[in-house]
């Protein structure tokens, strides 16, 4: 039986900082380096407030806290990591631009039970139910084969550069809903 989901409260941004970045330590190894995993940790791990004010950012919990969490946003800004953008807040015209799902992240220790996919539907519904037909994302290594199973397609492969310079291999994804 999968934990319930919620829609994330301001109170909830420090456990799902801690969250983000256990999921990175525990996960990102298998597909990169110390110093990319490092460095993901430091700009991927990071909430984005405009999330949780949006009422677009979901929490599973368990009883031993958070054990996912993921969102999408009506806003420009696809992925956190590269640093501010200036259209970041711009609101995305749903009948010619994707919503953006932003965020994901499942605890190493609660993965394949469920719980991405069940928040990738609460996005689609959401995100349908506001107007949009379509999803983009940035996918990084260990999320690619859920979006891909999910009916996320491929638009291209990139290296995302983080503030520090490194690059971490990533995949620009998009679906039609």
């Amino acid at each position: 039986m999968r934990p319930p989901q919620r829609l994330a409260r301001s109170d909830d941004i420090p456990a799902i900082d801690e969250l983000m970045k256990r999921s990175i330590a525990d996960l990102f190894p298998a597909f990169y380096n110390e110093t990319q995993t490092a460095a993901s940790v430091r700009y991927i791990g990071a909430v984005d407030p405009m999330l949780v004010d949006d009422g677009t950012y979901f929490v599973v919990e368990a009883g031993d806290g958070l054990v996912a969490c993921g969102g999408w946003s009506r806003r420009d800004k696809l992925y956190t990591g590269s640093g501010a953008g200036p259209n970041d807040a711009r609101l995305l015209d749903p009948a010619t631009e994707p919503a953006r799902v932003r965020a994901m992240f499942v605890r190493g220790d609660w993965t394949r039970r469920g719980l991405g996919w069940a928040i990738l539907e609460a996005c689609q519904e959401a995100a349908q139910s506001d107007g949009f037909t379509m999803l983009a994302l940035m996918s990084t290594l260990p999320g690619r084969p859920l979006y891909a199973a999910f009916g996320f397609g491929v638009l291209e492969d990139v290296e995302i550069p983080m503030p520090d310079g490194t690059l971490i291999a990533g995949t620009r994804m998009e679906k039609e809903i």
